[in-house]
Protein backbone atom coordinates (compact mmCIF):
# COMPACT_ATOMS: atom_id res chain seq x y z
CA UNK A 1 0.00 0.00 0.00
CA UNK A 2 1.33 3.23 -0.67
CA UNK A 3 2.29 5.89 1.19
CA UNK A 4 -0.04 8.61 1.37
CA UNK A 5 1.33 12.45 1.49
CA UNK A 6 -0.90 15.69 1.40
CA UNK A 7 0.34 19.02 -0.36
CA UNK A 8 -0.99 22.18 0.59
CA UNK A 9 -0.59 25.65 -0.81
CA UNK A 10 -2.46 28.22 -2.22
CA UNK A 11 -0.01 27.80 -5.63
CA UNK A 12 -1.53 25.69 -8.41
CA UNK A 13 2.33 25.83 -9.54
CA UNK A 14 3.90 24.59 -6.55
CA UNK A 15 0.88 21.73 -5.44
CA UNK A 16 1.56 19.98 -9.32
CA UNK A 17 5.41 20.24 -8.96
CA UNK A 18 5.04 18.41 -5.53
CA UNK A 19 2.71 16.06 -6.90
CA UNK A 20 4.66 15.11 -9.59
CA UNK A 21 8.41 14.79 -7.44
CA UNK A 22 6.42 12.54 -4.76
CA UNK A 23 4.47 10.30 -7.21
CA UNK A 24 7.80 9.68 -9.44
CA UNK A 25 8.89 8.85 -5.44
CA UNK A 26 6.37 6.04 -5.50
CA UNK A 27 4.11 7.95 -3.02
CA UNK A 28 0.46 8.85 -3.26
CA UNK A 29 -0.52 12.48 -2.93
CA UNK A 30 -3.71 13.92 -2.45
CA UNK A 31 -3.92 18.17 -3.11
CA UNK A 32 -5.38 21.32 -1.02
CA UNK A 33 -5.51 25.01 -2.22
CA UNK A 34 -6.05 25.93 1.69
CA UNK A 35 -5.91 24.78 5.57
CA UNK A 36 -9.54 24.66 5.55
CA UNK A 37 -10.09 21.98 2.77
CA UNK A 38 -6.57 20.00 3.98
CA UNK A 39 -8.49 19.78 7.35
CA UNK A 40 -11.48 17.98 5.42
CA UNK A 41 -9.34 15.66 3.81
CA UNK A 42 -7.32 14.90 6.73
CA UNK A 43 -10.83 14.22 8.41
CA UNK A 44 -11.73 11.59 5.90
CA UNK A 45 -8.23 9.97 4.94
CA UNK A 46 -5.19 8.90 6.17
CA UNK A 47 -1.76 10.77 6.02
CA UNK A 48 1.69 9.74 7.01
CA UNK A 49 3.00 12.93 5.98
CA UNK A 50 1.09 17.02 5.37
CA UNK A 51 3.80 19.50 3.11
CA UNK A 52 2.11 23.23 3.73
CA UNK A 53 3.13 26.34 2.65
CA UNK A 54 2.91 29.03 5.49
CA UNK A 55 1.67 31.82 3.57
CA UNK A 56 -2.14 31.11 3.00
CA UNK A 57 -5.05 33.08 2.71
CA UNK A 58 -7.30 32.16 5.70
CA UNK A 59 -5.62 29.96 8.26
CA UNK A 60 -2.04 30.13 7.64
CA UNK A 61 0.36 26.82 7.95
CA UNK A 62 1.09 27.48 11.46
CA UNK A 63 -2.41 27.51 12.40
CA UNK A 64 -2.91 24.44 10.28
CA UNK A 65 -0.03 22.62 12.21
CA UNK A 66 -1.63 23.57 15.43
CA UNK A 67 -5.00 21.53 13.74
CA UNK A 68 -3.45 18.75 12.76
CA UNK A 69 -1.35 17.77 15.91
CA UNK A 70 -4.73 18.14 17.88
CA UNK A 71 -6.91 15.79 14.86
CA UNK A 72 -4.24 13.65 14.00
CA UNK A 73 -1.24 13.86 16.41
CA UNK A 74 0.82 10.97 14.51
CA UNK A 75 0.85 12.67 11.21
CA UNK A 76 4.09 14.51 10.23
CA UNK A 77 3.99 17.90 9.17
CA UNK A 78 6.94 19.36 6.74
CA UNK A 79 6.24 23.33 6.55
CA UNK A 80 7.81 25.30 3.44
CA UNK A 81 7.33 29.33 3.05
CA UNK A 82 9.59 31.58 0.91
CA UNK A 83 9.67 34.27 4.00
CA UNK A 84 11.57 32.29 6.46
CA UNK A 85 12.36 33.77 9.89
CA UNK A 86 14.15 32.51 12.87
CA UNK A 87 11.47 32.76 15.47
CA UNK A 88 8.94 31.36 13.32
CA UNK A 89 11.38 28.36 12.69
CA UNK A 90 11.46 27.83 16.39
CA UNK A 91 7.75 28.67 16.97
CA UNK A 92 7.04 25.61 14.38
CA UNK A 93 9.51 22.82 15.90
CA UNK A 94 7.79 23.68 19.32
CA UNK A 95 4.33 23.30 17.82
CA UNK A 96 5.02 19.95 16.65
CA UNK A 97 6.68 20.28 13.12
CA UNK A 98 9.03 17.90 11.77
CA UNK A 99 11.04 20.34 9.93
CA UNK A 100 11.35 24.07 8.37
CA UNK A 101 12.49 24.58 4.65
CA UNK A 102 13.11 27.67 3.28
CA UNK A 103 12.20 28.72 -0.89
CA UNK A 104 13.65 27.63 -3.12
CA UNK A 105 14.65 24.33 -1.95
CA UNK A 106 16.91 21.74 -3.90
CA UNK A 107 14.85 18.47 -5.03
CA UNK A 108 17.12 16.74 -3.27
CA UNK A 109 16.73 18.14 -0.39
CA UNK A 110 13.23 17.59 0.01
CA UNK A 111 13.21 14.35 -0.85
CA UNK A 112 15.38 13.59 2.34
CA UNK A 113 13.25 15.63 4.37
CA UNK A 114 10.22 13.35 2.73
CA UNK A 115 11.80 9.74 3.94
CA UNK A 116 13.43 11.20 6.72
CA UNK A 117 10.52 12.47 8.38
CA UNK A 118 8.31 9.23 6.93
CA UNK A 119 11.08 7.09 8.50
CA UNK A 120 10.85 8.95 12.01
CA UNK A 121 6.94 8.26 12.13
CA UNK A 122 7.64 4.76 11.48
CA UNK A 123 9.67 4.83 14.61
CA UNK A 124 7.12 6.85 16.92
CA UNK A 125 4.37 4.40 16.02
CA UNK A 126 6.58 1.21 16.43
CA UNK A 127 7.41 2.68 19.87
CA UNK A 128 3.90 3.47 21.05
CA UNK A 129 2.97 -0.07 19.59
CA UNK A 130 5.88 -1.69 21.35
CA UNK A 131 4.75 0.01 24.52
CA UNK A 132 1.37 -0.57 23.99
CA UNK A 133 2.16 -4.52 23.64
CA UNK A 134 4.29 -4.45 27.04
CA UNK A 135 1.39 -2.75 28.54
CA UNK A 136 -1.39 -5.41 27.56
CA UNK A 137 1.58 -7.86 28.33
CA UNK A 138 1.90 -7.31 31.69
CA UNK A 139 -1.36 -5.60 32.77
CA UNK A 140 -3.26 -8.22 33.82
CA UNK A 141 -3.30 -10.44 30.72
CA UNK A 142 0.25 -11.58 31.76
CA UNK A 143 -1.46 -12.93 34.68
CA UNK A 144 -3.96 -15.62 33.47
CA UNK A 145 -7.30 -16.92 35.64
CA UNK A 146 -10.94 -16.22 36.62
CA UNK A 147 -10.87 -17.89 40.11
CA UNK A 148 -11.65 -15.92 43.32
CA UNK A 149 -8.33 -16.22 44.20
CA UNK A 150 -6.69 -14.65 40.83
CA UNK A 151 -9.31 -11.82 41.19
CA UNK A 152 -8.87 -11.16 45.22
CA UNK A 153 -4.91 -10.83 43.22
CA UNK A 154 -5.80 -9.03 40.64
CA UNK A 155 -8.46 -6.75 43.12
CA UNK A 156 -5.24 -5.58 44.88
CA UNK A 157 -2.92 -5.25 41.97
CA UNK A 158 -5.38 -2.72 40.75
CA UNK A 159 -5.38 -0.83 44.13
CA UNK A 160 -1.64 -0.89 45.10
CA UNK A 161 -0.56 0.21 41.67
CA UNK A 162 -1.80 3.62 42.50
CA UNK A 163 0.73 4.57 44.90
CA UNK A 164 4.00 4.23 45.94
CA UNK A 165 3.79 1.68 48.69
CA UNK A 166 6.40 -1.21 48.93
CA UNK A 167 4.92 -4.33 48.53
CA UNK A 168 5.58 -7.91 49.37
CA UNK A 169 4.34 -10.63 47.10
CA UNK A 170 4.30 -14.28 48.35
CA UNK A 171 4.25 -17.71 47.23
CA UNK A 172 5.74 -20.63 46.24
CA UNK A 173 8.44 -20.85 42.94
CA UNK A 174 6.57 -20.99 40.10
CA UNK A 175 3.11 -19.13 40.77
CA UNK A 176 4.02 -15.63 38.92
CA UNK A 177 5.82 -13.53 41.52
CA UNK A 178 7.45 -11.23 38.96
CA UNK A 179 4.03 -11.41 36.81
CA UNK A 180 2.58 -9.57 39.68
CA UNK A 181 5.61 -7.42 40.06
CA UNK A 182 5.32 -6.43 36.30
CA UNK A 183 1.54 -6.09 36.45
CA UNK A 184 2.32 -3.34 39.76
CA UNK A 185 4.71 -1.72 37.56
CA UNK A 186 2.87 -1.54 34.26
CA UNK A 187 -0.06 -0.14 35.91
CA UNK A 188 1.69 2.47 37.64
CA UNK A 189 2.80 5.97 37.15
CA UNK A 190 5.86 4.42 36.49
CA UNK A 191 5.47 2.41 33.73
CA UNK A 192 6.94 4.66 31.42
CA UNK A 193 10.69 4.66 33.87
CA UNK A 194 12.28 1.32 34.09
CA UNK A 195 11.35 -2.31 35.73
CA UNK A 196 14.40 -3.69 37.21
CA UNK A 197 14.19 -6.91 38.35
CA UNK A 198 17.47 -9.27 40.16
CA UNK A 199 17.23 -12.38 42.20
CA UNK A 200 19.04 -12.05 45.72
CA UNK A 201 19.52 -15.40 45.27
CA UNK A 202 21.45 -15.73 42.30
CA UNK A 203 23.98 -13.08 43.30
CA UNK A 204 27.37 -14.04 45.32
CA UNK A 205 27.43 -12.52 48.82
CA UNK A 206 30.28 -10.82 48.29
CA UNK A 207 29.29 -8.91 45.11
CA UNK A 208 25.54 -8.25 46.38
CA UNK A 209 26.70 -4.97 47.75
CA UNK A 210 28.30 -3.97 44.30
CA UNK A 211 25.06 -4.83 42.67
CA UNK A 212 22.50 -3.30 44.18
CA UNK A 213 24.36 -0.18 44.97
CA UNK A 214 26.86 0.28 42.47
CA UNK A 215 30.77 0.87 42.94
CA UNK A 216 33.45 3.50 42.34
CA UNK A 217 36.76 3.19 40.60
CA UNK A 218 39.43 1.07 42.70
CA UNK A 219 37.30 0.86 45.87
CA UNK A 220 38.01 -3.38 45.53
CA UNK A 221 40.62 -6.11 43.38
CA UNK A 222 38.68 -5.63 39.84
CA UNK A 223 36.50 -2.38 40.26
CA UNK A 224 38.33 -0.71 36.86
CA UNK A 225 35.57 1.97 36.42
CA UNK A 226 32.54 3.42 37.99
CA UNK A 227 29.73 1.26 37.80
CA UNK A 228 26.63 1.91 38.38
CA UNK A 229 24.04 -0.41 40.59
CA UNK A 230 20.33 -1.83 40.26
CA UNK A 231 18.77 1.44 42.31
CA UNK A 232 20.23 3.69 40.16
CA UNK A 233 19.33 1.34 37.05
CA UNK A 234 16.28 1.83 37.94
CA UNK A 235 16.21 5.27 39.13
CA UNK A 236 12.30 6.56 38.74
CA UNK A 237 10.80 3.23 38.30
CA UNK A 238 10.70 -0.07 40.25
CA UNK A 239 13.36 -2.50 41.44
CA UNK A 240 12.04 -6.15 42.10
CA UNK A 241 14.29 -7.57 44.57
CA UNK A 242 13.00 -11.43 43.97
CA UNK A 243 13.92 -13.71 47.09
CA UNK A 244 14.16 -10.68 49.24
CA UNK A 245 15.07 -14.00 52.15
CA UNK A 246 18.17 -14.37 50.18
CA UNK A 247 19.93 -10.83 51.22
CA UNK A 248 22.57 -11.43 54.10
CA UNK A 249 21.96 -9.95 57.70
CA UNK A 250 25.04 -7.26 57.15
CA UNK A 251 23.61 -6.19 53.88
CA UNK A 252 19.72 -5.40 55.34
CA UNK A 253 21.19 -2.95 57.11
CA UNK A 254 22.07 -0.46 54.54
CA UNK A 255 18.97 -2.27 52.38
CA UNK A 256 16.68 -0.70 55.23
CA UNK A 257 18.79 2.78 55.50
CA UNK A 258 17.68 2.93 51.53
CA UNK A 259 13.99 2.06 52.57
CA UNK A 260 13.74 4.82 55.03
CA UNK A 261 16.04 7.57 53.90
CA UNK A 262 16.03 7.37 50.07
CA UNK A 263 19.11 7.68 49.45
CA UNK A 264 22.38 5.24 49.27
CA UNK A 265 26.27 5.07 48.58
CA UNK A 266 28.05 3.18 46.67
CA UNK A 267 31.18 0.70 47.75
CA UNK A 268 33.89 3.39 47.97
CA UNK A 269 31.88 6.30 47.81
CA UNK A 270 32.08 9.21 50.20
CA UNK A 271 28.70 10.81 49.12
CA UNK A 272 24.84 10.00 49.39
CA UNK A 273 22.57 9.41 46.42
CA UNK A 274 19.25 9.90 46.38
CA UNK A 275 16.68 6.85 45.16
CA UNK A 276 13.65 7.25 43.60
CA UNK A 277 12.55 3.69 43.38
CA UNK A 278 9.66 1.64 44.15
CA UNK A 279 10.53 -1.34 45.72
CA UNK A 280 8.52 -4.72 45.33
CA UNK A 281 9.90 -7.63 47.38
CA UNK A 282 9.36 -11.24 46.61
CA UNK A 283 10.21 -14.71 48.32
CA UNK A 284 8.92 -18.19 48.14
CA UNK A 285 9.39 -18.86 51.95
CA UNK A 286 7.63 -17.49 55.04
CA UNK A 287 9.83 -14.22 55.81
CA UNK A 288 7.73 -14.31 59.24
CA UNK A 289 9.60 -16.81 60.13
CA UNK A 290 12.92 -16.06 59.00
CA UNK A 291 12.25 -13.34 61.24
CA UNK A 292 11.99 -15.40 64.22
CA UNK A 293 14.63 -17.72 63.18
CA UNK A 294 16.76 -14.02 63.12
CA UNK A 295 18.01 -14.35 59.49
CA UNK A 296 15.74 -11.55 58.50
CA UNK A 297 15.60 -8.25 60.15
CA UNK A 298 12.10 -7.54 61.84
CA UNK A 299 12.43 -3.99 61.31
CA UNK A 300 13.10 -4.44 57.33
CA UNK A 301 10.31 -6.78 57.20
CA UNK A 302 7.65 -4.74 57.91
CA UNK A 303 9.30 -1.83 55.64
CA UNK A 304 9.13 -3.90 52.54
CA UNK A 305 5.57 -5.86 54.22
CA UNK A 306 3.40 -2.74 53.55
CA UNK A 307 1.32 -4.37 50.90
CA UNK A 308 1.29 -8.31 50.90
CA UNK A 309 0.06 -10.02 47.89
CA UNK A 310 0.39 -14.01 47.73
CA UNK A 311 0.03 -16.00 44.92
CA UNK A 312 -1.89 -19.14 44.74
CA UNK A 313 -0.48 -22.28 44.13
CA UNK A 314 -2.01 -23.57 40.70
CA UNK A 315 -3.32 -26.43 42.70
CA UNK A 316 -5.35 -24.01 44.89
CA UNK A 317 -7.07 -22.57 41.39
CA UNK A 318 -7.70 -25.96 39.38
CA UNK A 319 -10.56 -24.48 37.38
CA UNK A 320 -7.95 -22.16 35.92
CA UNK A 321 -5.98 -24.50 34.34
CA UNK A 322 -8.48 -25.11 31.00
CA UNK A 323 -7.58 -21.20 30.50
CA UNK A 324 -3.82 -21.36 31.46
CA UNK A 325 -3.80 -24.58 28.75
CA UNK A 326 -4.99 -22.92 26.25
CA UNK A 327 -2.77 -19.54 26.71
CA UNK A 328 0.81 -22.15 26.58
CA UNK A 329 -1.44 -23.72 23.51
CA UNK A 330 -1.43 -20.34 21.51
CA UNK A 331 1.85 -19.54 23.08
CA UNK A 332 3.93 -22.57 21.37
CA UNK A 333 2.24 -23.68 18.56
CA UNK A 334 4.19 -23.34 15.45
CA UNK A 335 1.11 -21.96 12.93
CA UNK A 336 -2.30 -21.27 13.30
CA UNK A 337 -4.35 -24.06 14.88
CA UNK A 338 -8.23 -24.34 14.51
CA UNK A 339 -8.47 -27.92 15.46
CA UNK A 340 -9.19 -29.05 19.21
CA UNK A 341 -6.33 -27.54 21.66
CA UNK A 342 -6.78 -30.43 24.15
CA UNK A 343 -8.51 -33.77 24.38
CA UNK A 344 -10.59 -34.79 27.31
CA UNK A 345 -8.20 -37.34 28.69
CA UNK A 346 -5.48 -35.02 28.59
CA UNK A 347 -7.31 -32.53 30.69
CA UNK A 348 -8.76 -35.23 32.76
CA UNK A 349 -4.94 -35.80 33.84
CA UNK A 350 -3.98 -32.30 33.89
CA UNK A 351 -6.28 -31.70 36.31
CA UNK A 352 -6.03 -34.86 38.74
CA UNK A 353 -2.51 -33.05 38.93
CA UNK A 354 -0.74 -31.47 41.98
CA UNK A 355 1.73 -29.34 40.35
CA UNK A 356 4.70 -28.41 42.85
CA UNK A 357 5.98 -26.49 40.04
CA UNK A 358 2.96 -24.60 39.57
CA UNK A 359 1.85 -22.33 36.76
CA UNK A 360 6.03 -22.85 35.74
CA UNK A 361 5.43 -26.35 35.30
CA UNK A 362 2.10 -26.52 33.17
CA UNK A 363 3.93 -24.44 31.09
CA UNK A 364 6.89 -26.79 30.64
CA UNK A 365 4.00 -29.51 30.03
CA UNK A 366 2.63 -27.98 27.36
CA UNK A 367 5.45 -26.72 25.74
CA UNK A 368 6.74 -30.44 25.58
CA UNK A 369 3.74 -31.54 24.08
CA UNK A 370 4.23 -29.13 21.12
CA UNK A 371 7.63 -30.21 21.10
CA UNK A 372 6.92 -34.22 20.75
CA UNK A 373 3.31 -34.12 19.33
CA UNK A 374 1.28 -32.72 17.06
CA UNK A 375 -1.00 -29.19 17.49
CA UNK A 376 -3.78 -31.12 20.26
CA UNK A 377 -2.69 -31.60 23.40
CA UNK A 378 -3.12 -36.05 24.07
CA UNK A 379 -2.63 -38.46 26.93
CA UNK A 380 0.76 -39.35 24.63
CA UNK A 381 2.52 -36.62 25.09
CA UNK A 382 2.11 -35.71 28.73
CA UNK A 383 4.89 -36.53 30.65
CA UNK A 384 5.07 -40.33 32.73
CA UNK A 385 5.01 -38.68 36.05
CA UNK A 386 1.29 -37.42 35.21
CA UNK A 387 0.07 -40.49 34.47
CA UNK A 388 1.84 -42.68 37.29
CA UNK A 389 0.48 -40.27 39.41
CA UNK A 390 -3.28 -40.35 37.59
CA UNK A 391 -3.32 -44.31 37.82
CA UNK A 392 -1.81 -44.58 41.39
CA UNK A 393 -4.56 -46.18 43.23
CA UNK A 394 -6.14 -45.17 46.93
CA UNK A 395 -5.58 -48.50 48.89
CA UNK A 396 -4.38 -49.14 52.32
CA UNK A 397 -1.04 -50.57 50.15
CA UNK A 398 2.09 -49.51 51.79
CA UNK A 399 4.08 -48.05 48.44
CA UNK A 400 7.74 -47.96 47.64
CA UNK A 401 9.09 -44.22 47.82
CA UNK A 402 11.00 -43.32 44.12
CA UNK A 403 14.15 -42.44 44.65
CA UNK A 404 14.11 -38.79 44.24
CA UNK A 405 11.29 -38.54 47.08
CA UNK A 406 7.80 -37.88 46.95
CA UNK A 407 6.05 -34.73 48.22
CA UNK A 408 3.71 -35.82 50.30
CA UNK A 409 1.35 -33.47 51.24
CA UNK A 410 1.13 -32.34 47.40
CA UNK A 411 0.50 -36.11 46.60
CA UNK A 412 -2.56 -36.01 48.98
CA UNK A 413 -3.92 -33.04 48.38
CA UNK A 414 -4.00 -34.22 44.64
CA UNK A 415 -5.46 -37.31 45.26
CA UNK A 416 -8.43 -35.27 47.21
CA UNK A 417 -8.90 -32.83 45.28
CA UNK A 418 -9.19 -35.36 42.01
CA UNK A 419 -12.10 -37.34 44.33
CA UNK A 420 -13.45 -34.03 44.68
CA UNK A 421 -13.79 -33.01 40.98
CA UNK A 422 -14.64 -36.79 40.38
CA UNK A 423 -17.95 -36.22 42.72
CA UNK A 424 -19.22 -33.14 41.05
CA UNK A 425 -18.26 -35.03 37.65
CA UNK A 426 -20.81 -37.67 38.63
CA UNK A 427 -23.10 -35.43 40.40
CA UNK A 428 -23.50 -33.21 37.76
CA UNK A 429 -22.23 -30.03 40.06
CA UNK A 430 -24.99 -30.97 42.54
CA UNK A 431 -22.25 -30.14 45.29
CA UNK A 432 -25.24 -31.74 47.95
CA UNK A 433 -25.55 -35.49 45.98
CA UNK A 434 -21.39 -34.62 45.51
CA UNK A 435 -21.23 -34.69 49.40
CA UNK A 436 -23.36 -37.43 49.63
CA UNK A 437 -21.34 -39.71 47.14
CA UNK A 438 -18.40 -39.26 49.06
CA UNK A 439 -20.23 -39.87 52.82
CA UNK A 440 -19.16 -36.55 53.82
CA UNK A 441 -21.34 -34.12 55.13
CA UNK A 442 -22.32 -30.75 52.98
CA UNK A 443 -20.12 -28.02 55.36
CA UNK A 444 -17.39 -30.89 55.32
CA UNK A 445 -17.40 -30.77 51.41
CA UNK A 446 -17.78 -27.22 50.98
CA UNK A 447 -14.77 -26.93 53.48
CA UNK A 448 -12.31 -29.32 51.06
CA UNK A 449 -13.65 -27.09 47.96
CA UNK A 450 -12.62 -23.66 49.21
CA UNK A 451 -9.48 -25.17 50.62
CA UNK A 452 -8.22 -26.05 47.06
CA UNK A 453 -9.94 -22.58 45.57
CA UNK A 454 -12.66 -24.41 43.74
CA UNK A 455 -15.93 -23.03 46.29
CA UNK A 456 -17.32 -20.38 43.92
CA UNK A 457 -20.76 -19.89 43.21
Amino acid sequence: MQTKILVVDDELSMREFLSILLEREGYSTRLAENAESALQLLESEDFALVISDVNMPGLDGMRLLERIKKLTPETAVLLITAFSTAEQAVEAMKLGAYDYIAKPFKVEEIKVLVRNALEKRTLQKENIRLKQEIQERYSFSGLIGKSKKMREVYTLIEKVSTSNTNVLVLGESGTGKELAAKAIHYNSLRKDKPFVPVNCGAIPENLMESELFGHKKGSFTGAIADRPGLFEQAEGGTLFLDEIGEVPLQLQTKLLRVLQEREFRKVGGTEDKRADVRIVAASNRELEEQVNEGSFREDLFYRVNVVQIRMPSLRERPEDIPLLVEHFHKKYVQSPHEGETITSGALKVLLSYSYPGNVRELENIIERCMVLGDKTISVECLPPRLLEYQQAPVTNEVYAIPGEGINLEAYLDGIEKRFLLLALEKSGGIKKKAAEILGLTFRSFRYRLAKFGMDEE
